[in-house]
Order: C-alpha cells, then structure tokens, then sequence
C-alpha cells in the first residue's frame, strides 16, 4: 500500500515538474530579453553622446593627450606646415 501512495505520487508530481521547469525557462528567456534591451539602449545612448562629441573630445577620452589631439586632427602638425 506504501509503494502504491509513492508511487501515485511519484506520477502525480511529474507533470508539476515538467510545468515548473517550462516556467523557468519561460522567465530566463524573459530575463535574458530584458538584459538585452538595457544593453541596446545603453549603446544608443552612448553612440547619442558620441554623435555629439568633437573630435578631440573623443580622442582625449580614449586617452590622447589635448595638445597631441588637437595638432592630430586639426591638421595643424609642425611637419605639415613646412611642406
């Protein structure tokens, strides 16, 4: 009779298994989808704020110097004005 009992519940929780497990899936897909939303609209943000960025402003956040920088991309490079 104990077997029984187990075994009937052993069935009967199966299927509860099977649907919890279906329910995490479902939520870390859920997850994932809005992980990758914050990390799209954190690079449009980021592209925005580079659109707006000079040039120079640019290369000193990616660690140029300010003087280097500027005779760089305004073409103003001692070498170039002897030529």
């Amino acid at each position: 009779m104990a077997a029984g009992a187990a075994m009937g519940a052993l069935v009967a929780s199966g299927p509860a298994y099977l649907y919890g497990k279906a329910q995490g899936r479902q939520q870390a897909a859920v997850a994932a989808l809005e992980a990758s939303m914050k990390a799209i609209q954190k690079r449009e943000d980021i592209d925005h704020e580079v659109d707006r960025a000079d040039l120079i402003d640019i290369c000193i956040e990616l660690g140029g110097l300010p003087e280097r920088c500027q005779l760089e991309l305004r073409r103003l490079d001692p070498s170039a004005k002897a030529e």
